[in-house]
């Protein structure tokens, strides 16, 4: 019998899971507001339309439902099979009819929770591999999932903002975001502080130097820059620009 419940019994995942849910309707109900013909708009992504989002939000849900499937089968089912078969998607998705399109991205949601749903506490810690190439546990796509879904309701430039993201997701983006310049050594003398969230401390690779180069802001308005969407909203370093995160 298919469960109707998440079979994990892990709290820490079940409230992954639920904000991965929150995420998604709130796609959804960003991906909704906008008319058919809104759909041909530009996006705030640079060359990608709405459809373009939507395409891509939609084969993401499909590539980590593979990953999914992989850690409950042990058949091993890449994301994608190559970087340009992931580009073809995306480019023939924008394609499709109005109609098409939104059930693609309504089913694709669907298909992937009830995946997750039906996941046995043990294939959680399964390992699958990433479309950058990265091992994860089968949990990690809870994350990955999340990321999606807020940040490209954003993307769709029709109302959505970085204040309206839980600070969960922000912080953890943050951290990521901040943690993939170190690794590839692209911060360039940073010192990044967030002024509603103290526990960060100062963040960058001057942190704590007077030499750095200063980005001051709130929460939202730093991992909105930080992703790359701009720093009109910051109190300091609106014009400095940020390194590539992925």
């Amino acid at each position: 019998m298919v469960a109707r419940e998440d079979l994990t019994t892990d709290e820490q995942l079940k409230s992954q899971l639920l904000l991965v849910r929150r995420g998604t309707a709130f796609w959804s109900r960003k991906v909704n507001e906008l008319a058919d013909d809104e759909l041909d708009g530009a996006s705030l992504l640079p060359g990608w339309t709405r459809r373009h989002v939507i395409a891509h939000v939609g084969y993401n849900a499909r590539a980590l439902t593979r990953l999914v499937q992989w850690a409950n089968t042990g058949v091993e089912t890449p994301m994608y099979s190559s970087p340009a078969a992931r580009n073809e998607e995306i480019a023939y998705g924008a394609t499709l009819p109005a109609r098409a399109l939104r059930h693609l991205d309504a089913h694709a949601s669907v298909s992937l929770n009830v995946e997750w749903r039906d996941t046995p506490e043990e294939a959680w810690h399964h390992e699958v591999r990433t479309a950058q190439g990265r091992t994860v546990p089968l949990t990690e796509t809870v994350w990955l999932r999340n990321r999606e879904v807020w940040l490209h309701a954003i993307d769709l430039d029709n109302g959505a903002r970085f204040s309206d993201v839980p600070r969960e997701v922000l912080t953890r983006l943050l951290r990521e975001i901040v943690g993939a310049w170190a690794a590839k050594d692209t911060d360039p003398g940073l010192r990044i502080q967030v002024t509603d969230a103290p526990e960060f401390g100062e963040l960058g690779t001057a942190a704590g130097q007077d030499t750095g180069t200063l980005v001051r802001g709130d929460l939202s308005a730093v991992a909105q820059w930080a992703s790359g969407r701009g720093g009109h909203r910051l109190q300091a370093g609106a014009d400095v620009p940020n390194p590539r995160w992925i």
